[in-house]
């Protein structure tokens, strides 16, 4: 019996318990109160109109499930941003589908609400990916309209999206099923069709209320905008649905007679399940973010077969770099390794140690080489990050630290086959960006519930925010006494530990998920699959390197 594994086991599936949890408290939305009424006026939740829609017992993701998380308190919060988003199957098709959780502030949108949508439309441009709109939202929550209706990556933005995506050929289906008001009325009708639910769905770009103030005209909202009307009269939408699920079998028989994609050519063969014990993963993954372990092990618990091909085995040692298969999927995987390793000696070179986690000259050179192969052979890449930063000291700065992780940056910038993201651990600084991080473009980042996001660790931090804080008392004459400093220390600490847990990252959708790490196969393979929609046009090129 291994004691350290044991521990290992029981902290990380804690987490994961955490994880479902937290999860659970996310989908009832606004409160099974507010999800009673919702079903009172003869309507589906968000979830239910997604489940509905999607393929029985298909595979799905979800995007964002833990945007809005411990924000906006003030305003009595906003799970999941107020809107649904999966990636599923709808007979048969890969799509997104984007739905408003009207049981949240009646759908209204939030800044972060702006952001998560913005986010499912750039997964459906990068995928081209067919996307269904489940509309029923207030429009723009007006207490906040100064966060999310003026900038460029706000409300706006999702209209010209929706030019973008139709000039793009694109799929999007919408479906009006409860309040669609003011500029929210583009989307749509912005979309190659639109439905509408008789009774309960209704658009126009003024309420009764707003228009008898501004013109002086009497009228109800149902006249004003309901199916009738824009079925019947003013065209505006295309097919009238007699309920929730009358209007979801419609899109569905609209989705069935879609054409085939052009494909981007990705290999594939029958998947086979990891050789070895995936639940191994809780044991091997340490509870300390600062301890060793073999990464090696942690990757033949996610390949088809256990089977890791190593591209420079022998050499910068700390990052891993090699071919292996997902889920049929071929992918290179690029990920950070976490144990201590010995470097050869030669008659000009004498061994060294290297600490796992830092990405030293050598491995900086074998990961931007590896990805350039990647690139040539049309071969996704995986990242999988647990990394602290580059090696810092005067050895790697004479040795031109920076030129060689410019160049591992640039690699990661300017690669143009798929790239996913799963933050194991840490995930510090430079390390985040060079490991592909949120800024350089992943297709799908996700984060597993040891994953901790931020400049540096929270010890590290705290200390250098300690220093700074007594300074300053000190200049004011304050005597610190090493009670008072442990004090401070353990209150900067806390409020840092807060900000690099994988949910301040999710909620925030610095990553699209977090994630029990057995799913892990299932998200790499259903985002492969979405790429494979989109074949790639731009030529690979890594511009002028610093050599």
């Amino acid at each position: 019996m291994d004691i350290n594994f044991n521990k290992n086991e029981d902290y990380n599936k804690l987490l994961v318990s955490d994880l479902k949890r937290k999860f659970a408290k996310v989908k009832l939305g606004g409160g099974q109160k507010r999800i009673d009424k919702h079903h009172e006026k003869g309507k589906m939740t968000a979830r239910e109109r997604i489940d509905y829609l999607l393929d029985a017992k298909s595979k799905s993701i979800e995007i964002g499930a833990f945007a809005g998380e411990d924000m906006y308190a003030e305003h009595g919060g906003c799970p999941s941003g107020g809107v649904v988003v999966k990636i599923g199957y709808i007979k048969g098709k890969q799509c997104i589908v984007v739905a408003n959780d009207a049981t949240v502030k009646a759908g209204a949108w939030f800044p972060i609400t702006g952001k998560k949508n913005l986010r499912a439309q750039e997964i459906a441009i990068e995928n081209k990916l067919p996307i269904i709109y489940l509309v029923d939202s207030a429009g723009v929550y007006l207490p906040m309209q100064d966060e999310i209706f003026p900038d460029k990556e706000h409300f706006g933005r999702i209209f010209r999206n929706n030019a973008v995506m139709s000039a793009m050929g694109i799929t999007q289906i919408s479906a009006v099923m409860g309040s669609c008001v003011a500029g929210g009325a583009y989307l749509p009708i912005m979309s190659d069709e639109a439905l509408i639910v008789d009774k309960t769905g209704s658009i126009f770009l003024a309420g009764s209320y707003l228009v008898k103030a501004a013109i002086g005209e009497s009228i109800d909202n149902e006249t004003l905008g309901g199916a009738t009307t824009h079925c019947e009269v003013s065209g505006v939408t295309d097919y009238k649905a007699k309920d929730d699920k009358h209007a979801l079998d419609t899109i569905k028989n609209i989705v069935d007679k879609i054409g085939d994609f052009d494909k981007a050519g990705f290999n594939r063969k029958e998947a086979l399940p990891p050789k070895e014990k995936e639940e191994d993963i809780f044991g091997i993954l340490p509870k300390e973010r600062n301890a060793q372990y073999d990464m090696l092990e942690i990757i033949k618990r996610l390949v088809d077969n256990s089977e890791f091909e190593q591209y420079k085995e022998g050499y910068g040692q700390t990052i891993l770099t090699g071919y292996a298969r997902i889920d049929g999927w071929a992918v290179g995987i690029v990920a950070n390794q976490r144990k201590l390793v010995k470097t050869t000696a030669s008659k000009t070179k004498p061994t060294e140690m290297q600490f796992g986690g830092v990405i030293y000259n050598d491995s900086a050179d074998k990961a931007t080489r590896f990805i350039a192969n990647c690139n040539q052979k049309k071969i996704p890449l995986v990242f999988l990050q647990d990394v602290t930063g580059f090696m810092v000291g005067s050895k790697s700065e004479h040795g031109g630290i920076i030129k060689d992780g410019a160049k591992m940056v640039n690699a990661v910038s300017n690669s143009v086959v798929p790239k996913f993201t799963v933050v194991i651990g840490n995930s510090y600084g430079a390390g985040n960006y060079a490991m592909c991080g949120k800024a350089y473009d992943p297709r799908l980042i996700v984060a597993w519930p040891s994953a901790e996001l931020a400049v540096m660790s929270g010890n590290s931090a705290a200390k250098v925010l300690l220093q700074i804080e007594t300074a300053s008392l000190k200049k004011k004459g304050e005597e610190i006494t090493p009670e008072k400093e442990a004090e401070l220390f353990d209150k900067i600490k806390s409020r840092y530990d807060k900000q690099i847990s994988p949910y301040y990252a999710a909620a925030r959708i610095w990553t699209d998920a977090v994630i029990n790490p057995l799913d892990t196969r299932t998200w790499i393979s259903i985002g492969i699959e979405a790429a494979n929609h989109a074949p790639i046009e731009k030529k690979f090129n890594l511009g002028v390197l610093q050599v």
